[in-house]
């Protein structure tokens, strides 16, 4: 007797039950009956009420603050629905925690993305659908395959919608040249690069503009915001450098540490993001707009689950 895969099924960890619920609803379906808790000394607890057998399960978990914690429950999940006989097990990260230890920056460092990508497969993940990889190259590292998601097009038409005039689009870095660059294409805009050097991890330096941004409306995009550093002293560059006002967007707003009073302080007209993280209240600022992923998630899921392409979504 062949096994029945046809059975769509969407379980969710404690990281971002919010965008989930989003999915499902733009899929048509009902999430998930699970519970993910902990023992009294902290060991994570999941039981999972509904039968998963020979279903297409997807589990949404991003692994962002508490970072540790949510990376273990997913792991956890993916063993339970491994030994429930579900089909296949599908690892959806909207935000993929610890990309940015990618490679080995200097002697001795670890390559803490690889570590994350063996413990997903050693788990039992059959694939991983994830969103706007701080380093793309984190794809190779898993031998299932990997959907990789993009934040341009979401961003795109927000700012579209806008219709703002003399628009530039500005990278903060070097490294995001080809995701400004993406969005500069859907605007029909010309780019700039900021030259900067980093001394020290969440320190950054603003060297140089490469490009003009005199009296224009500059964009600024990045896959993440951590510390707001680098935003905030890139909006002041190119406020220094004479454009009229800066908008800031970015698909991950991990908003640690000094982030919130950087961004609230800042010369930022709005602050663009999306829902791969969740932000509370208190990280909620009235220049802050969250635009949800949700829609091109569900997409996905529904294209991976036919067995269509998913790549068509950005055509």
């Amino acid at each position: 007797m062949s096994v029945n895969r046809s059975r769509l099924q969407i379980f969710s960890c404690n990281s971002n039950p919010d965008l989930a619920q989003k999915i499902c609803d733009h899929i048509g379906i009902p999430l998930g009956d699970a519970q993910v808790g902990k023992f009294s000394d902290g060991e994570i607890h999941i039981k999972l009420n509904e039968s998963v057998r020979g279903s297409d399960v997807y589990v949404i978990q991003s692994t962002c603050n508490p970072v540790n914690q949510n990376l273990m429950e997913m792991l956890v999940m993916v063993d339970a629905l491994k030994r429930a006989s579900a089909g296949t097990i599908n690892v959806v990260l909207p935000y993929y925690g610890y990309a940015r230890q990618d490679r080995k920056a200097r002697a001795r460092d670890p390559i803490t993305a690889k570590l994350v990508a063996n413990l997903i497969e050693t788990a039992g993940a059959n694939r991983v659908i994830t969103m706007d990889l701080h380093a793309t190259q984190i794809q190779g590292f898993f031998n299932i395959p990997v959907d990789h998601l993009l934040g341009v097009p979401i961003l795109a038409e927000y700012f579209q919608s806008k219709n703002l005039e003399d628009v530039v689009v500005v990278s903060p870095d070097h490294g995001g040249v080809i995701r400004a660059r993406r969005l500069a294409e859907r605007l029909g805009a010309p780019i700039a690069i900021i030259d900067k050097r980093r001394p020290e991890p969440n320190v950054s330096e603003v060297m140089n503009i490469v490009g003009d941004v005199s009296g224009k409306t500059a964009i600024i995009i990045d896959d993440l915001i951590d510390t707001a550093g680098t935003i905030t002293l890139a909006a002041n560059a190119i406020l220094d450098k004479g454009a009229k006002e800066v908008f800031a967007c970015c698909t991950h707003p991990v908003f640690s540490g000094p982030a919130i009073s950087r961004i609230r302080e800042a010369n930022i007209t709005e602050m663009v993001v999306t829902d791969t993280i969740p932000l509370p209240g208190d990280k909620m600022l009235d220049k802050t707009k969250i635009l949800s992923v949700a829609p091109l998630i569900g997409e996905a899921i529904m294209r991976v689950h036919h067995e269509q392409s998913v790549s068509k979504l950005f055509d």
